[in-house]
Order: structure tokens, then sequence, then C-alpha cells
């Protein structure tokens, strides 16, 4: 969540929401059970414990992609 970028694992608000930070990953790096004082970047990535409902709700919502599907024809296709 963009809103998180910058900002301290401990001013996350994410402890306040009852979510716990068990790994952070970050490009080619692995941080184990991270401090308070790591600063969250753009592109790292969470493993998380905590309330489903909690955790479901930072997921932003996704935007719908469009239709690959092709229409069948209104007229079926006969091989000659």
């Amino acid at each position: 969540n963009a809103d998180l970028v910058g900002k301290k694992l401990g001013d996350s608000g994410l402890w306040e929401r009852h979510i716990t930070v068990l790994t952070l990953h970050r490009s080619a790096s692995v941080i184990p059970n991270p401090r308070k004082g790591v600063v969250l970047e753009s592109g790292d990535r969470l493993l998380c414990f905590g309330k489903l409902e909690e955790m479901r709700s930072m997921i932003p919502s996704r935007r719908k992609r469009r239709s690959r599907v092709r229409k069948l024809p209104a007229e079926p296709i006969h091989d000659a």
C-alpha cells in the first residue's frame, strides 16, 4: 500500500490492527522478524500473521480486466 511507503514498520499501524510482520522481502533480500525501525520501501512485500479481515482490508481493489473470451458466432460453423 502506497500509504505505508516511507514509514517505519512501528509507525505503520499494523500492530494496532493486530497484524504481525513475520518477514519482509525486499528485492533479493529477506529480512526475518523485521524491527520496528525498518523503513518500508516501494516494492517491499510483507509476510504477515493476523486477523484475516484486517489483512483483506489492506489489499487494494483489483481493476476489472477486459474479457479475452471471444463471443461465439450466431450461426454454427460447418466444415466443408
